[in-house]
């Protein structure tokens, strides 16, 4: 619950003998001060019968105003400075992570980032080193250029916690690019070697030189657009601002398949490219379950790909998840949408044995 109130001696106090009127106990306090006021958010345990709406009634009779109120879940538990700890942990091991962990700090919210324009300016439409914050929305300067975009429009920010996310982002610029090192070696059914890692723009040039072996036809499947304008979104593609890539690579080393779990405001979009040559060998599937599972550990609820139905692979690999699918057809462009609040199935069994070095 987080309520505003007067910041004077006692208004503290009429707040807990009303919510103790209520038989409602608190597991934990956080104030958050205002220009005007002060913010104080609570965790609170009540009898189960008690409806939102007595609390409510209760912390306005004790002077508290703008009272929100949601049900609480497991991570509220921890208490907030371990918690941003381990969301700087997490954030200082892998670039990918600030906006995940973003959102896991500030709760509910919509994140959007704009990258800088091309030639290497930083347009950040006069927004000061420190940011901007308005009510529900708050503007941070990007490490790589640009401007990250936070909108929470049920609950407004408060300075405490733009200050919070302030310092992730800061910390992530401090450390600039950075993968976690972890990759697997797996043997296809067939015999071939593979290893599966994480990639990003360092991986620009392989990723270019791989559009150029793949046929017409594979790259307007994956890009459902002038099989010319392929390389040009590939930067975005891999930067670890907008999602995770995988990466797949030959025992000699080059790049033959490429799959993407891109962060789309509260939506998460899956896509995948597999050279010609390696299609058909569950190359696909492999990296597909990887990201779902990806996608899981980022706390997603759902994850969908954009295809057209002519793509078989891709409709095939979307099936073999093992999870519920919806689909949505548009002008042609086929949308499957799965639905993850089962575990998923990995397709390592059925490609052969894994290790990871």
């Amino acid at each position: 619950m987080r309520t505003t109130v007067q910041d004077e001696p006692g208004s503290l106090a009429a707040l807990c003998g009303a919510l103790a009127g209520q038989r409602v106990d608190i597991l934990s306090l956080q104030t958050h001060p205002l220009a005007e006021g002060t913010v104080d958010e609570f965790l609170l345990r009540g009898p189960a019968a008690l409806p939102a709406s007595a609390i409510t009634t209760a912390v306005a009779s004790a002077g508290g105003a703008d009272t929100w109120i949601e049900r609480a879940d497991a991570h509220d538990l921890v208490d907030a400075p371990t918690r941003v700890l381990g969301l700087a942990a997490r954030t200082a091991l892998d670039a990918a992570e600030l906006p995940l962990a973003l959102r896991q700090l500030l709760g509910r919210c919509t994140i959007r980032s704009r990258p800088a324009p091309a030639g290497g300016g930083r347009e950040t439409g006069g927004l000061t080193v420190e940011g901007a914050l308005d009510d529900t929305v708050m503007r941070l300067r990007a490490p790589e250029g640009g401007v990250i975009t936070v909108e929470r429009p049920y609950l407004p920010f408060t300075p405490t916690e733009f200050a919070r996310a302030r310092a992730l982002v800061e910390l992530d610029a401090r450390l600039g690019p950075r993968l976690p090192h972890g990759r697997d070696v797996l043997t296809l059914a067939e015999g071939s070697d593979i290893t599966v890692r994480r990639a990003d723009t360092r991986d620009l040039e392989a990723a270019r030189a791989m559009h150029e072996r793949c046929s017409a036809r594979t790259l307007k499947l994956r890009y459902h657009g002038p099989v010319g304008d392929a390389d040009r979104y590939l930067g975005h593609l891999l930067s670890p601002r907008y999602g995770r890539t995988l990466a797949v690579q030959t025992a000699s080393g080059r790049l033959v398949g490429l799959g993407h779990l891109l962060w789309d405001g509260d939506e998460t979009e899956v896509a995948l490219l597999v050279e010609d040559a390696w299609q058909r060998r569950g190359v696909g599937a492999e990296l597909l379950s990887r990201l779902v599972a990806l996608g899981v550990e980022a706390g997603c609820s759902s994850v969908y790909a954009v295809t057209q139905a002519s793509n078989t692979g891709m409709v095939a690999a979307m099936r073999g998840l093992g999870l519920p699918l919806d689909y949505q057809v548009e002008e042609g462009t086929l949308v499957i949408t799965a639905r993850l609040g089962e575990a998923v199935v990995t397709s390592a069994e059925e490609l052969g044995s894994a290790s990871a070095p």
